[in-house]
């Protein structure tokens, strides 16, 4: 049997539900894989709050150095969340040679760089697993079983708070506020939710999802972002009339010579896999070039699910006599800042002879072509709702016909983007 001794950074939520499963699942872990994990520090603010019998007090330490300078610990697991100190301390951690497991996205896509550089120099594995889709083996997908297939093209629905209230407006023809506070009242959404809801969650995990599938180094500020607050129960129940469900989805595509990288509302036809992901649910749709379409779905967030990709990753880093580490090309390919989409087009329009054709008209004149249209009843202030999908045409010839329109005729309510 194989010992391999830990260190936690961190017992709140995910450290806690890390410790509970070594705890009350270690043993049999143990006989299944021959490795016995020992968790010898686990860093705490305060001792009082998590001393007792459930964790022995000399576990509990105040003192990062007491697991980032302790040779015998050669596992460490950052649970601090944030930034910073966390990316700090991983980059000690790994400079000492010991082994770095974590589920922190913001770090992890922000740092990529000097700890892959570090882990690489010292011999010592970085593994992150639970860092995008919680439960979810997307990491792991990517680098070892699909390592030998060209990735085309990753989507994913990466959060779940978002995921929840695009599901219930759907349902309920809610609105977005109303279904945000009741979120936050059940502990589905933090009670400042701007990370998930404006979209900087999924925009960490896609710079990670973008930088292993397509071997190219994808910078957290190269993604494109749009948050879902803009979203009203209008756009989607015009949308379901159009056959189509609203998912905020992280893409990321490759074309050959440049990188798609974008999080944002998306409406995909009813029958696509990741449309049918409702409630907190995550999941992640890939192409490749050899195995064609996949889905991986599941529990994307929680003390749980995180905690069994946490200790799924220190057994592999118990395990493995070469940590894997990604390969990133020598030319990396630039990140796009246009890309071809289709495009939902909501707006008020003066209900009079001329209107429909001056809009087309600047669309046409931008080079964008109507593929489906539909027209609502003029309200008592004479102005009709109309809705537009277009055909493919690019983000920036989009939004210049919307600048080009003619504010005196119509008013643009919304727009957006159309895949699958």
């Amino acid at each position: 049997m194989k010992k391999v001794v830990l260190g936690l950074l961190g017992l709140g939520n995910i450290g806690g539900g890390v410790w509970d499963l070594i705890r009350e699942f270690g043993s049999e872990t143990a006989k299944r894989t021959g490795v016995k994990l020992i968790v010898k520090k686990a860093l705490v603010l305060d001792k009082r709050i998590h001393g007792g019998k459930e964790v022995p007090d000399e576990v509990l330490t105040t003192d990062y150095n007491d697991i980032l300078e302790d040779p015998e610990i050669q596992i460490v697991c950052e649970f601090l969340g944030g930034e910073q100190p966390a990316a700090s301390y991983m980059k000690r951690a790994l400079e000492n040679g010991k082994s770095v497991v974590t589920a922190n996205k913001m770090a992890l896509s922000l740092h990529f760089d000097e700890l892959r550089e570090m882990a690489k120099k010292t011999g010592a594995g970085l593994y992150y697993e639970a860092s995008v889709g919680g439960a979810i083996p997307i990491i792991n997908a990517i680098q070892t079983p699909l390592i030998s297939n060209h990735i085309e093209q990753i989507m994913g629905i990466v959060n779940g708070t978002t995921n929840y209230i695009l599901t219930r407006m759907a349902a309920e023809g809610a609105e977005y506020e109303d279904v945000l506070k009741d979120a936050q009242r059940l502990g589905l959404a933090e009670p400042n939710p701007t990370a998930d809801v404006e979209g900087y969650d999924a925009q960490y995990k896609l710079s990670i999802l973008g930088s292993i599938g397509f071997h190219t180094r994808v910078n957290v500020d190269d993604v494109y972002r749009e948050g879902i607050t803009k979203i009203n129960s209008e756009d989607i129940a015009f949308g379901r009339e159009m056959g189509y469900v609203l998912k905020l989805l992280a893409i990321g595509k490759d074309n050959g010579d440049s990188i798609e990288a974008r999080v944002h509302p998306v409406f995909l036809p009813a029958d696509h896999p990741l449309a049918r992901v409702d409630g907190s649910l995550n999941a992640v749709y890939l192409y490749g070039h050899s195995f064609k379409d996949m889905m991986l779905e599941g529990r994307g967030a929680g003390d749980a699910p995180t905690a069994s990709a946490i200790v799924g990753d220190i057994i592999q880093a118990a395990q493995n006599a070469i940590h894997p580490m990604p390969y990133f090309q020598e030319n990396p390919k630039p990140v796009a800042d246009d890309w071809q989409s289709r495009y939902f087009i909501r707006m008020k329009a003066k209900d009079e002879p001329g209107v429909l054709a001056e809009v087309t008209g600047k669309m046409a004149k931008n080079g964008i072509s109507v593929s489906a249209m539909m027209q609502k009843d003029a309200d008592p202030d004479g102005k009709a709702t109309l809705i537009f999908i277009t055909h493919l045409a690019s983000e920036k010839a989009v939004q210049k016909a919307v600048k080009d329109l003619n504010p005196d005729i119509c008013q643009v309510d919304n727009v957006i983007r159309v895949e699958g």
